[in-house]
């Protein structure tokens, strides 16, 4: 007998693809990297479609959406771009 009602923990990320085509970078965030890193590599997302294929590059986990979406909100940013390229995450652009 299940005695332990509560579904399991949905985990949100936050991710950078890089294009192995024009060495450009991608941000979001989801709650399935592998199914998400699918959909832009075959096509159907209209921002990365021309920049195909693209690599998993970095990821973060969050316990929520909204955690997840700020970093990729601060990772867009000015200030976010700095810290990516000042912890070797990103490298500047040429």
């Amino acid at each position: 007998m299940l005695t332990n009602n509560t579904s399991p923990e949905i985990i949100f990320y936050t991710y950078i693809l890089k294009s192995e085509k024009d060495n450009g970078y991608y941000f979001g965030h989801t709650s399935n990297i592998t199914v998400r890193t699918g959909t832009h590599n075959s096509g159907k997302v209209r921002s990365t479609k021309g920049r195909r294929p693209l690599s998993l590059h970095y990821y973060e986990t969050f316990p929520d959406k909204s955690s997840a979406y700020k970093r990729e909100l601060f990772f867009k940013s000015f200030p976010g771009r700095i810290w990516l390229i000042e912890n070797k995450i990103i490298e500047a652009v040429k």
